[in-house]
């Protein structure tokens, strides 16, 4: 794996103990650790930055391009015999440490890694593998100041302070990862910080299709729902996959449609020939002042003239009320919220602290709930009902389930509102409804044959799906595949993956 130049190799071992993450980082003798620490101090001297580069993530890739040329032409300067491999590892290892989280930089380089945590000075680093869950790293943070200063260049990033007055802070770094610092004594065991990594090359319908975390017929009753502005709400435990499904199932909506979505830390990415407006919070200063709340951004949505509205998540009473408002008023919404059951879902939006009326909830169309099995580490989706409507008792009426023995979805009750509901405002009949469907299920077919998975060349198809519905038609007829890929971006996930490292 490369970063920044810096060349380093991985390799994951079962020991006692647990799961083990070895980097096989070369160690720099006092020598080079003094050269280094010399042309560290000439790069601030011949490198300037302005202060609004370093917190633009565009910028911030100018700005180490700039640096890697300065300091690859002081290492030749003071080092003419230097190997080429060297110089560009001794460039990385300033990359990082100059514009950096130092060594923890190569962890948020690795696309299997989805979470990284300092728990102190006193522990090695922990790491969350996409495949081998909870990692153990060879890599240890030597004191609680280089912590603490870690967590100082989170903040300043943002325009934040992390101090002993305000210990916590939830902010994210350069390359979008949401990040998370609690200084001692309110980390007991020392300073710690959580790095969740948010994916480069997003998950998407034809991934989940193709990965069994969603049915064929569940994706495309979706796909019906989304088309005509039916209201989504999207469940599950902590990391079961509620945001990347939220995420994947956003390519459904028309490319004429206003989307304006609310996030606490940006994590969704829509394909571009969507019409859409991203919006995140933002915390108060150590004042007390300048908090944007996700209420503050909800309700002035409904003043930017929204088509679609997606919220990151259901927290509390005031935003719920204003949400299910919106739902009333015509807008189309998707949000997603804690529940491990359709009723679960139901119970936690009716009682505090949510505590809507019962009666808000007649305008949710369909519930997706997801599910995540720790011990194989599978994502699936749970369930798919229907809130079935009342004035006092909300029921959900589930229409396809998870059956873990098979690992299938499966379908487990008759729609009783959905297809009525979306009857009485499209005028479709049932048989209408059911063609609709089968031609969808024929575009994710042809996607999935030919593994077109990439964000924006499902993206393109949608928009043909739209736009030139003939078009499309004529080439899937002629298997024209070549047209709708993206080639930027049509690799697979490991290709990717390769070629970033």
């Amino acid at each position: 794996m490369n970063v920044d130049k810096a060349k380093v190799d991985i390799n994951i071992e079962k020991k006692e103990g647990g799961v083990f993450y070895n980097l096989s980082i070369p160690e720099i003798d006092i020598g080079t650790a003094a050269l280094l620490d010399e042309i560290r101090k000439e790069l601030v001297a011949v490198t300037s930055i302005a202060v609004g580069e370093i917190v633009d993530q565009k910028s911030v890739l100018k700005i180490k391009q700039r640096f890697m040329e300065d300091a690859g032409n002081l290492l030749k300067e003071k080092v003419p015999d230097m190997s080429k491999e060297t110089e560009d590892f001794l460039t990385g290892i300033l990359m990082q440490e100059m514009l950096g989280l130092g060594k923890i930089e190569f962890l948020i380089s690795d696309p299997d890694l989805e979470e990284i945590v300092i728990i102190s000075s006193k522990e090695p680093v922990r790491a969350y593998h996409k495949k081998y869950g909870w990692l153990i790293t060879n890599i240890n943070i030597k004191t609680e100041e280089e912590i603490n200063n870690y967590s100082n260049i989170i903040a300043r990033r943002i325009g934040r302070q992390i101090s002993i007055l305000t210990p916590l802070l939830d902010a994210h770094v350069v390359t979008g990862d949401r990040a998370n610092a609690v200084l001692y004594p309110i980390a007991t065991k020392g300073n710690t910080i959580t790095i969740r990594k948010f994916a480069r090359d997003p998950w998407t319908i034809i991934d989940l299709i193709d990965n069994q975390t969603v049915s064929l017929d569940v994706a495309i009753i979706l796909w019906l729902a989304i088309e005509y502005e039916m209201n989504i709400l999207i469940s599950g435990g902590t990391a079961s996959g509620k945001t990347v499904f939220l995420n994947a199932c956003m390519p459904f909506v028309p490319p004429n449609h206003r989307i304006i979505s609310m996030e606490d830390t940006r994590e969704l990415m829509l394909p571009e020939f969507l019409y859409w407006c991203p919006l995140v919070t933002r915390s108060p200063n150590p004042e007390g002042k300048g908090e944007v709340s996700m209420l503050d951004l909800l309700v002035n949505s409904l003043r930017m003239r929204p088509d679609r509205i997606i919220l990151g998540e259901i927290r509390r009473q005031r935003e719920a009320e204003v949400l299910f408002e919106a739902m009333h008023t015509g807008h189309s919404v998707y949000a997603t919220v804690h529940a491990d059951t359709a009723n679960e879902t139901i119970r936690r939006l009716i009682n505090p602290p949510i505590n809507i009326s019962p009666s808000m909830l007649n305008n949710v169309n369909l519930n997706v709930v997801m599910f995540r099995d720790r011990r194989s580490g599978k994502r699936r989706v749970y369930q798919l009902a229907e809130f079935l409507p009342g004035k006092e008792i909300i029921t959900a009426n589930i229409l396809y389930r998870w059956v873990p023995e098979k690992d299938e979805i499966v379908a487990h009750n008759e729609s009783m509102a959905f297809f009525d509901e979306l009857s009485r405002h499209t005028g479709m009949s049932q048989a209408d409804i059911n063609k609709n469907l089968a031609y969808k299920q024929s575009i994710l077919i042809w996607l999935l044959k030919n593994k077109v998975r990439n964000l924006n060349s499902i993206g393109k198809v949608m928009n043909l799906y739209y736009t030139n519905p003939e078009l499309l038609a004529s080439m899937i007829k002629k298997n024209e595949i070549a047209k709708v890929i993206v080639k930027e971006g049509h690799s697979s996930k490991e290709e990717k993956a390769q070629n970033e490292a």
